[in-house]
């Protein structure tokens, strides 16, 4: 029997039942003490004033002098009042101590309420992690690792063939910039044929897998040429730092706008007449890109730099590019990058 009751007193808390009562409404009570002392000198003062106006001696001269009626007013007062008064006391009582139960009965409510609380912050703490954490998590690991695959791709270099060492050049030919010097000073970027459309289309859009050799071709072709280099190298940043945020240009559906309102943008044109621009319509994507672009001051610059050379680059890829390829280029991750952003900066306002 000992045994048993030991059991039982040993039991864990969560296996007992929580006692509701502290959550629970209060019953109605009966009479309390304080109705029953109001009761109580309510029927003393009753007894007392029938007792007096029984026994006490009548003055017919002061009764005719007075008025019957205003007579029976003052009794009726001085019968009634005193026990009016002796309830508003009692119905005064009884509310405070129903104030000072509520409040008590709050005030545990409170204290089990931040109980709970530290309790499950301390488990979060010590246990596994939520689910929508660790995914969160996963996701910009598999983000980071996506850049960083693109980022060592900038770096590599194609040898002339495969399989074959590129010939080493001769030690007087080189310069610090790595780009050999020509006749009467040029180099060699500057006599470069110009960047093919398609190739900078290709680049603006990165290499879809690791295994895109023809997006990478592009990409390393179009970070010869310096214009382009400048704009895909803000892309790289401001596409990074918004995948931080959970914000992926491929999950991004803008509206599509015809050629000729991107040919007023490379034209100068500015503010609502281009507005169709700004196709990005995610909310989500629209509110915590304009949330980083208040608090980060690191990617609203980088922001602006890209907005910058975007403006920039496309003023001179419209001059000859037919309807076709702007439609192309529209389609890119930059160009939804730079939609998303000229939105939450005000471009197109």
């Amino acid at each position: 029997m000992s045994d048993a009751t030991d059991t039982e007193d040993d039991a864990p808390a969560h296996s007992r039942p929580t006692p509701l009562g502290i959550y629970d409404r209060p019953g109605t009570e009966g009479l309390t003490s304080i109705e029953v002392i109001a009761l109580a000198l309510s029927g003393v003062w009753l007894l007392a004033a029938a007792l007096f106006f029984l026994f006490a001696p009548s003055d017919p001269a002061s009764a005719g002098a007075i008025g019957g009626g205003l007579r029976f007013v003052m009794v009726m007062l001085a019968i009634f009042m005193p026990v009016g008064m002796i309830w508003v006391a009692a119905t005064a009582a009884r509310s405070s101590r129903v104030m000072r139960e509520e409040s008590q009965r709050l005030q545990t409510a409170i204290d089990a309420i931040r109980q709970a609380y530290i309790t499950q912050n301390q488990a979060g703490a010590t246990g596994a992690e939520p689910a929508s954490v660790a995914r969160r998590l996963d996701e910009i690991a598999a983000a980071t690792r996506n850049t960083e695959t693109v980022l060592a791709t900038f770096t590599s270099r194609r040898d002339s063939e495969r399989g074959a060492p590129a010939p080493a050049q001769p030690q007087t030919m080189a310069t610090p910039d790595d780009q050999p010097a020509l006749a009467l000073g040029t180099a060699a970027a500057e006599i470069a044929p110009p960047l093919a459309k398609a190739d900078f289309i290709r680049a603006l859009n990165f290499p879809e897998t690791a295994e895109d050799e023809a997006g990478f071709a592009a990409l390393r072709r179009a970070l010869r040429d310096r214009p382009s280099s400048q704009l895909i190298q803000a892309a790289q940043d401001v596409l990074t730092l918004l995948s931080q945020d959970g914000i992926y240009m491929d999950d991004l559906r803008p509206d599509r706008a015809r050629p000729e309102i991107w040919r007023q943008f490379g034209h100068g044109l500015r503010g609502r007449p281009i507005a169709a621009l700004g196709g990005i319509r995610d909310r989500s994507s629209l509110a915590l890109t304009a949330g980083r672009m208040k608090q980060d001051p690191i990617f609203r610059d980088a922001a602006h730099h890209f907005l910058r050379l975007f403006d920039k680059t496309f003023a001179v890829f419209e001059r000859d590019a037919s309807d076709a390829e702007i439609s192309a280029l529209a389609e890119t991750r930059t160009a939804r990058a730079f939609m998303l952003l000229g939105r939450v900066a005000g471009t197109f306002d």
